[in-house]
């Protein structure tokens, strides 16, 4: 659920330049705000390990935010509906901000999932608003472009704000690595409050518009169907991909390098698929659960060594960078006259699926075996290639 703005500009009516500038500090925020949920995917072997944690139960510092962000999207909204929207924004990364550098220092693993769980209230919340405040920050005709951009934070951070922090917690330790994330948030604070002008609540979708939505659009049950199905395939493996690398042999220098390259490939996935969704909806969700799905086979059944791994990564990071605007694509075509609250369910379940996923796969790995996630991510994620065949004949999404 998200705030419906209205009109494109202030009552003050703000250049584009300073528009523009504050659009990018939401970006920047939104990014800071994603890679902070995502970080631990990079650095549960050396968290667990300082903390005193199996890696199944370090998987946790991703299940906790993802399970308050799904639920945080719709409540905080509705919640801070009466509030300028800029000190809802400026509040909420300044509580992501704080929480970091509280993992930075904290000496119990206690002390950290109190800390994600704060992360994951910022995380929904912000998201959730920010992507309907570009209405309200630059003119009419800036505003799709707009709107990408801060959409892009989210794409950028899963796709490169996690191999980044994992590089700098490999040569300065875990601890740096979230204090970073902190800092970035405590900048992002700053430009907003530096750039963004007054922005007073606009009328709120109601809590009854999610079920309606949901009930009466076929092509929304299909696009969270997807969302739940891609993305919780995707993270039950990914969550694991370090000590799944150090089982094949990789050494631990090499992992960030390979989660970097994950990263490139994830933004080069996210441009193509960018080039390519408009009129070719249907065939990117299909090519995306093929190239998930193949990669996530391929690492199971292959010995790798780090070059293997890397060419792996490249295919996989290819399928995952498409995912977001794909199915942010799909959500929006499937509602046009419904889009925040279209748009406030796939929050949710994008979030709830980084959860599941996460929480699953330290089940898999704790009771299995880290190969085990794989497998589970490749069956689910395949299942999509159904989901979207099936849908054929009964969603209808428009034609450009």
């Amino acid at each position: 659920m998200t705030t419906v703005e209205t009109g494109a500009t202030t009552a003050t009516g703000p250049s584009p330049v300073k528009g523009w500038l504050a659009v990018m500090a939401v970006t920047l925020g939104i990014f800071s705000l994603m890679t902070s949920e995502l970080l631990p995917v990079g650095l549960l072997t050396p968290v667990g390990q300082a903390l005193d944690v199996s890696e199944g139960t370090a998987g946790l510092m991703v299940t906790v935010p993802g399970l308050v962000a799904a639920v945080s999207a719709p409540l905080v909204t509705v919640a801070t509906g009466h509030l300028d929207r800029r000190i809802v924004l400026v509040v909420l990364i300044g509580l992501m901000g704080a929480a970091n550098l509280a993992s930075a220092f904290a000496t119990s693993f206690t002390v950290v999932l109190v800390a994600r769980f704060l992360i994951g209230l910022s995380v929904g919340g912000f998201w959730s608003i920010a992507g309907g405040i570009a209405l309200r920050l630059v003119p009419a005709r800036h505003v799709a472009r707009a709107t990408a951009v801060i959409f892009g934070g989210v794409e950028t951070a899963s796709v490169l704000g996690v191999p980044s922090g994992t590089l700098i917690g490999d040569l300065s330790g875990w601890r740096t690595a979230f204090a970073a994330v902190g800092i970035l948030g405590l900048v992002s604070l700053a430009c907003m409050l530096f750039f963004m002008p007054r922005v007073p609540a606009g009328r709120t979708v109601t809590f009854s518009a999610l079920p309606q939505v949901f009930r009466g659009n076929a092509g929304v049950r299909v696009g969270i169907a997807l969302t739940f199905l891609v993305i919780t395939g995707h993270f039950l493996a990914y969550t694991f991909v370090r000590p799944i690398l150090q089982g094949d042999g990789v050494a631990d220098s090499s992992i960030s390098v390979l989660l970097l390259t994950f990263g490139v490939a994830g933004i080069c996935g996210n441009f193509i698929a960018g080039a390519l969704v408009t009129r070719h909806l249907r065939r990117c969700v299909m090519g995306i659960s093929v190239v998930l799905t193949a990669a996530m086979a391929v690492l199971a059944l292959a010995d790798t060594g780090a070059f293997s791994a890397g060419a792996i990564l490249v295919l996989w990071g290819l399928g995952y960078g498409a995912v977001p605007v794909t199915f942010q694509t799909w959500i929006l075509d499937a509602a046009p006259d419904a889009t925040e609250a279209a748009t406030s369910l796939y929050v949710s379940a994008f979030n709830l699926s980084i959860a599941l996923g996460a929480l699953l796969g330290g089940f898999a790995v704790d009771g299995i075996g880290t190969t085990s996630v794989l497998w589970a991510g490749a069956a689910l994620t395949v299942l999509a290639l159904f989901v979207v065949g099936g849908a054929r004949r009964t969603v209808e999404l428009p034609v450009p």
